[in-house]
């Protein structure tokens, strides 16, 4: 969920990047008197996100625009739907159309690659992840995205839970602790509710996670074989998520080896911009 001082703080400062001393041309050009009313229409299907960002792109601008979504976050268009549309001050809603849509074809694209990820794995129980790949300042919005796109949320920040990944296991045999160990002191000083998760890459550093008590064992880049392994290893004493070498022409694969989670970088950091456009209707 997006909180509404995230909204608000992100959206105005788009605008401010965008139109720092406000917009010329609009102010340049138009009377202020001028009103007009524009439909986002989808150029292309999708799973559409971000109705709330749209919105406050207009409001933010206009106190008085009105917004009207036609469509919830997580609802699948066609070619040629009309998804929202916003009337208000023609100088204001033209100041605001290209944030509006930047965020909106962002967050629609991250939801429709999710929706295509989720509906590969569809009947196999497995939970489709997202990462902390996002980009910085817009992860709550990304974030959201995935949601909407029918995906789940990891850890959202490093605060959140503790996930040993390669560096950390690294720098614990430079220091020569024993990893079972190390895990079990950090469990005795945790909240009792901290989630632990550990990254491995080779089968043979599951026994020591396990015997440390992980929540989660993350399989990173496993073969589907060292993956099936992997997942009789742990015989349900944690959660196996698996990451690394996942896309839409092998994640049905992975979800088959018995997983319960597929974590996906690329469903933020590589997820193409929807092509949406606003149309004007001047009146």
């Amino acid at each position: 969920m997006i909180t509404p001082a995230t909204l608000r703080r992100t959206v105005s400062a788009a605008l401010e990047e965008d139109a720092p001393w406000g917009d010329l041309t609009s102010t340049a050009l138009l009377p202020a008197s001028a009103r007009a009313t524009a439909d986002l229409v989808a150029r292309e299907p999708g799973v559409f996100s971000g109705g709330e960002v749209f919105t406050a792109a207009f409001t933010l601008t206009d106190a008085d625009a009105v917004v009207d979504l036609h469509v919830a976050d997580g609802d699948r268009f066609a070619t040629g739907d009309v998804l929202a549309s916003v009337s208000g001050a023609a100088r204001a809603l033209l100041t605001a159309e290209r944030v509006a849509l930047n965020f909106t074809q962002r967050m629609s694209g991250i939801a429709t690659l999710t929706a295509a990820y989720v509906d590969a794995v569809d009947g196999t129980g497995v939970r489709i992840a997202d990462t902390r790949k996002t980009t910085p300042g817009l992860r709550e919005f990304e974030r959201h995205a995935v949601v909407s796109g029918g995906g789940s949320n990891h850890r959202r920040t490093l605060s959140d839970a503790v996930m040993a990944k390669d560096n950390h296991l690294a720098v614990l045999r430079q220091s020569g602790r024993d990893l079972a160990t190390a895990l079990r002191e950090a469990l005795g000083r945790l909240p009792h509710t901290t989630h632990v998760v550990v990254e491995v890459d080779r089968l043979d550093q599951i026994p020591a996670v396990l015997k440390g008590g992980a929540h989660t064992v993350l399989l990173d880049n496993f073969s589907l074989a060292d993956l099936r392994a992997a997942v009789a290893l742990i015989g349900g004493r944690a959660t196996a998520e698996a990451s690394g070498g996942v896309n839409l022409d092998t994640v049905r694969r992975i979800a088959e080896t018995g997983v319960q989670v597929i974590s996906v970088g690329a469903l933020t950091h590589s997820a193409r911009a929807l092509d949406l456009g606003l149309d004007l209707r001047v009146g």
